[in-house]
């Protein structure tokens, strides 16, 4: 709808995205540990000993004891504005707080303490992504220097017509992270995270930049480098000392040969989708949801080969639904496709992976296959499942709100 006026100057109505400001200086005391308290929207997983860390978009972490899997129960709340991701070490916690990098030793869960916060490391413009449903976003009272976004406010109002709004970028951006739990002290996240531990060093990635920590003193992180990773990125996972990052265009192979400055290797081009990616020895194995604002084409699942890290080539597609994340289990490849359920593949020929089941009536978004047990993540809902021969059986679905 729009109109004009007697000067015709067209005018029209439209979605406008406001930001939510704080002054930094508030931003930063805003950091709470509290008792428990209902998610507003569930993010991602994080597995650590005997618990599970589930992200509320952009406001904190929920701790879960997981103890005893039947019966999993909510016992603690880090209140982080800005944050998307987390990954730890040694009890030691990282997360993103908008433009900063927050510490926390957990090594009493009782007794969770702040003990770092290095400012201003991350790009304030991958902080918080603006709402969907929003066509332009009115920065007019933000100021770079001083503010921090916290949130957004959608108003429909009518405006004239240029040419050269602010456009909005949909795409997963923010420092967010990915740990595989290579070691047995350090967590394990799963395949839409962006942050990823590796021996002594922190890689995290936003949309355009990877910046990354040395965390050999575990409790006082320094900012070694901040480099150019590539286009829209969406992921990040570690495998055999390279860096796999996925984008809506492709996937980058990073080498970390110099583990405070990866090399870019190779990039995998594919149409624009959402696209996490997870691997396993020879194979990377990628989703593309198409639709929406992630691309218009089909969604799949790609299986590339990665033999030549110089060369990345596709293998194999499988038509899905509308997939997200995915995780690997021995012979077994689960993909999480969205309202269409949980799909089990096997995986023992990479180039002709046959689906052995689908869990329906459930919305899956992202899994973690643990030694003993797969987490998965859906619809403000924490399943546990046991695994079986080619086959997985629930052990527990936990409400988070």
């Amino acid at each position: 709808m729009f109109s004009c006026n007697n000067d015709d100057v067209e005018y029209e109505f439209v979605q406008v995205a406001v930001p939510e400001l704080m002054s930094k200086s508030d931003f930063r005391k805003s950091v709470e540990i509290t008792s428990p308290k209902n998610i507003e929207k569930a993010g991602k997983i994080y597995a650590y000993s005997n618990f599970i860390f589930v992200s509320d978009v952009n406001k904190g972490v929920h701790i879960i004891d997981n103890s005893n899997p039947r019966f999993p129960k909510a016992i603690k709340y880090l209140k982080i504005p800005g944050n998307e991701d987390i990954s730890i070490k040694n009890n030691f916690l990282y997360a993103d707080s908008a433009t900063d990098l927050v510490v926390f030793d957990i090594s009493d869960i009782n007794a969770i303490t702040q003990v770092e916060r290095l400012e201003d490391v991350f790009d304030i413009y991958n902080t918080i992504r603006i709402p969907i449903e929003a066509q332009i976003a009115d920065y007019a009272n933000y100021d770079y220097e001083d503010d921090i976004i916290v949130g957004w406010t959608v108003k429909r109002e009518r405006r004239e017509k240029v040419d050269n709004s602010v456009l909005i970028d949909n795409a997963f951006d923010g420092i967010r992270a990915f740990a595989n739990g290579a070691e047995s002290n350090v967590g394990v996240g799963g395949s839409l995270a962006r942050f990823q531990i590796v021996d002594n060093y922190l890689y995290t990635v936003g949309s355009h930049a990877m910046a990354i920590f040395n965390i050999q003193d575990l409790a006082s992180p320094t900012l070694t480098n901040t480099q150019y990773a590539g286009w829209n990125i969406e992921t990040m996972f570690q495998a055999d000392d390279y860096l796999y990052l996925g984008s809506t265009n492709g996937m980058y192979i990073y080498s970390l040969n110099n583990p405070s400055s990866p090399e870019f290797v190779s990039e995998f081009v594919h149409w624009e989708g959402c696209d996490p990616v997870v691997v396993d020895g020879d194979y990377a194995y990628l989703t593309l949801r198409g639709g929406n604002l992630c691309g218009q084409q089909e969604s799949v699942l790609e299986i590339i080969d990665i033999s030549d890290k110089s060369n990345p080539v596709l293998a194999a597609r499988h038509e899905l639904e509308n997939p997200y994340g995915l995780g690997i289990k021995d012979n077994l490849l689960f993909v999480c496709d969205g309202t269409a359920g949980l799909k089990l593949f096997n995986k023992t020929d990479p180039l002709k992976v046959k689906e052995l089941k689908n869990i329906k009536n459930i919305q899956s978004k992202d899994v973690i296959p643990l030694q003993n047990s797969l987490l998965m993540i859906g619809d403000e809902t924490l399943y546990q499942y046991e695994y079986l021969q080619n086959d997985v059986r629930l052990i527990s679905s936990y409400s988070l709100n």
